[in-house]
């Protein structure tokens, strides 16, 4: 006798086959999902703890700005005090070069032959204004304050004759240019220090 199989086999392979295949990738499908779920958790994490470690990093800069602020304000501060220290300085040269000056002046005047009249000393140079018993009066002044260490370049601008209590006088003002000399500014140098 003969049996026959009735039954469709090949189509019951295949849809099983199907099925499993289905169940294989919803499987495959699932487990993609779930890594990329963790993936992006962990890096939700990582994103949410590289932005409070921002904030922390902001906070602490913020409180270092305001000492780099101090830093600053210091620092303006110092070239303020600097710059009022090299004002000290020059002042204090500039006054040391009038008194250096002026006794020159005084020690070089003869006060029986020559009276000045005016004296003017702005920065590196002098104006004297003054009436001498003569011209070789004033020529001996001239070469007398030639021959100080503070005042140089001597220049008679002006000598006129004038009457001074009933007598001829020679009326006269010089131009000269005045310094300190290296030597005592090298010694001024060396005591700072």
């Amino acid at each position: 006798m003969l049996k026959i199989n009735l039954l469709p086999i090949r189509q019951l392979q295949k849809q099983a086959g199907a099925r499993n295949e289905l169940f294989s990738f919803a499987a495959c499908f699932l487990l993609i999902v779930l890594i990329l779920g963790a993936i992006s958790v962990m890096q939700a994490n990582k994103a949410s703890a590289i932005q409070t470690e921002i904030t922390k990093l902001n906070q602490e800069k913020q409180t270092y700005d305001k000492i780099l602020a101090e830093i600053k304000k210091l620092g303006a501060d110092k070239k303020e005090l600097e710059n009022k220290i090299s004002i000290i300085k020059q002042l204090k040269k500039d006054s040391s070069l009038t008194v250096h000056v002026l006794d020159e002046v005084a020690r070089k005047l003869d006060s029986t032959r020559i009276w000045l009249t005016a004296l003017d000393q702005q920065g590196g140079s002098l104006s004297l204004k003054g009436i001498a018993l003569d011209n070789k009066t004033i020529a001996e002044f001239m070469n007398a304050l030639d021959a100080s260490a503070f005042i140089s370049d001597i220049n008679l601008s002006d000598s006129s004759l004038t009457k001074v209590a009933g007598q001829d006088l020679k009326a006269f003002s010089l131009q000269c240019a005045v310094s300190t000399p290296p030597e005592i500014t090298a010694q001024k140098t060396q005591q700072e220090k």
